[in-house]
């Protein structure tokens, strides 16, 4: 099991090109994946449980992944103006060591389980993973910025807090708001 803290904003329509080109060219951290590749192409399946904002389930690359909302830490305000929820969460994931999928074909383009496509980029500052993710849903057009980091460290609030601060000083975009601010629970909860 492994703990995390997390913020993330979503954000409707394509992903504006002076955030794609902040992100690739000047975003502190390392660009993973060598920077000629594209980037990662998927599909995640959630299943929606309506009204519950605090659990994530979800099928990627074939394992269950479940995620539990542990502590809401409130509202982080930064310098350049953003503000987002930063939440703890527990994550837990299932291998599929057999090669089966963990649910019947015939039940993945069926409610409750809700497909969404990701083109992702990520880098990676000082322990903190840094992902932007063109999203599609339900022929709908998303994006989302998000910070994860492992949270083992009596000072990882600080650290996260920190580094941050730093990125956020960086930042070419829209306004990042509380208003946007969630994990994919409260995203596919406005959706449907």
């Amino acid at each position: 099991m492994l703990t995390t803290l997390e913020l993330r904003w979503f954000n409707h329509g394509k992903l504006p090109l002076e955030v794609d080109s902040w992100f690739t060219a000047d975003c502190p951290g390392k660009l993973l994946g060598a920077p000629a590749e594209r980037p990662e192409d998927r599909e995640d399946w959630y299943l929606y449980v309506p009204s519950c904002e605090y659990l994530n389930v979800k099928l990627r690359h074939g394992n269950l992944e479940i995620k539990w909302r542990k502590t809401q830490l409130g509202v982080w305000r930064f310098d350049n103006g953003w503000q987002g929820k930063v939440e703890q969460w527990l994550k837990w994931t299932g291998e599929d060591l057999e090669q089966q999928s963990f649910i019947p074909v015939d039940t993945a383009d069926k409610k409750p389980w809700v497909g969404v496509r990701k083109i992702r980029k990520q880098r990676q500052h000082q322990g903190i993973s840094c992902e932007i993710t063109q999203l599609s849903i339900s022929q709908d057009t998303w994006w989302t910025f998000a910070f994860e980091m492992p949270c083992d460290q009596a000072n990882s609030i600080n650290s996260f807090n920190d580094v941050l601060s730093q990125i956020s000083q960086t930042y070419q975009g829209p306004e990042l708001s509380v208003e946007n601010s969630c994990a994919y629970p409260g995203w596919l909860s406005l959706l449907t």
